[in-house]
């Protein structure tokens, strides 16, 4: 069975610094875990912006690369459920490794082969 396309726009490279908790939350965010998250530059390897607080339903932890994104029709529509939300950011992906360069993708092939 083929699984709809979906479009996601406004997506940022961030990493996990920290969790956040709150006795009193919108009703769109009860079940949801709230993280400390920080932008991450281009390369990956620097924080970059401010702090933003994102929700995660995904397991995403402390130390995690993410992909986050403000896109309210899916991180409202899609992973919450509901248009009617106050939340902007929340975890669309977790990045399990940091892309390889050119350079590194050649040395692995030639590793394999020898």
């Amino acid at each position: 069975m083929k699984r709809p396309q979906i479009e996601i726009e406004n997506m940022l490279r961030a990493k996990i610094i920290g969790t956040a908790t709150s006795i009193v939350k919108h009703e769109s965010l009860e079940k949801q875990k709230l993280l400390l998250a920080i932008g991450l530059s281009g390369d990956g390897l620097r924080p970059e912006g401010e702090l933003m607080l994102v929700f995660d339903n995904l397991g995403a932890g402390v130390g995690d690369m993410v992909l986050i994104s403000s896109d309210g029709s899916y991180t409202g529509g899609v992973l919450l459920g509901t248009r009617v939300t106050p939340a902007r950011w929340g975890v669309v992906g977790i990045i399990d490794k940091r892309p390889l360069e050119t350079s590194d993708i050649s040395q692995e092939v030639n590793n394999q082969t020898d």
